[in-house]
């Protein structure tokens, strides 16, 4: 810094210069000169900044969509077959219980809920004595078989067992053996292709011209059974090649006679 009114300063032709330099600029006598400020640069923060913001939701809106495609790929994936037959069982046995409370509603007709469950007209009474009668049959799966048995008591053996269940359900008279009621009068024949809860099912075991098994028929291709010694009530499949092979019949113990 320096002082114009320095009067050793104007001694010099240097200084006079100077002086009239400064007249010229407009800086007047007595005036301190002070050092520049610095030039300041603006930066582009906030412009930075609302950058990086579009890039992070831009990365955002990606993995959404990465995710979202995910989840679509793992929805698509085929069914293993251990997933399939576990599907398919839990639809038989929904379908099952759909068909038992059906017969519990005894002011509802019996509807045609697939192959094996055709239309049978029935009255309210006759509904109610087959709901009596299946409970009872199912009351005795587990129990033993045993010859000649025909109480939950003893046992069962297999004519003894459909006996049981329906000359104490119902009025009906049945033969004591599979045979009996295998050629008994008062029974209804019944086609295999229009088999119904609580038909009667025969085979011939030993023979193919007379029933020495009988069984009873509990819908989606089932029967109950007191099989033989050394096993218990059950229930097994009429599909098997085994029941297939010796199937000879089927009768009908709670029908309509005028129908």
């Amino acid at each position: 810094m320096w002082n114009v009114n320095n009067s050793s300063l104007l001694s010099t032709p240097l200084a006079l210069l100077c002086v009239l330099l400064a007249g010229w600029l407009g800086i007047m006598p007595g005036t301190v000169l002070a050092k520049p400020k610095p030039a300041t640069v603006k930066t582009s923060k906030p412009v930075a900044r609302k950058t990086h913001d579009k890039k992070v939701q831009a990365r955002i809106n990606n993995r959404k969509k990465l995710l979202a495609k995910s989840r679509l790929k793992l929805a698509n994936v085929p069914l293993t077959p251990s997933q399939k037959r576990k599907i398919a069982a839990r639809k038989r046995a929904e379908r099952t219980e759909n068909r038992e409370f059906l017969t519990e509603q005894v002011h509802w007709k019996s509807g045609a809920l697939g192959r094996q469950w055709p239309l049978v007209q029935m009255s309210e009474k006759m509904e109610h004595s087959l709901v009596k009668v299946m409970k009872k049959l199912k009351k005795q799966l587990g129990k033993p078989y045993v010859w000649g048995g025909a109480s939950p008591k003893t046992g069962f053996d297999c004519s003894g067992l459909v006996w049981y269940a329906y000359t104490t359900s119902t009025k009906r008279k049945l033969p004591r053996t599979a045979n009996g009621m295998y050629t008994a009068k008062n029974l209804k024949r019944v086609k295999k292709s229009r088999l119904h809860r609580g038909d009667l099912i025969f085979f011939g075991i030993h023979k193919k011209t007379k029933a020495d098994h009988v069984g009873v028929y509990l819908g989606e291709g089932k029967f109950i059974e007191a099989p033989r010694t050394g096993l218990n009530v059950r229930i097994s499949h009429l599909t098997d090649d085994f029941w297939q092979d010796h199937y000879l019949g089927s009768r009908r113990v709670i029908y309509d006679e005028h129908g």
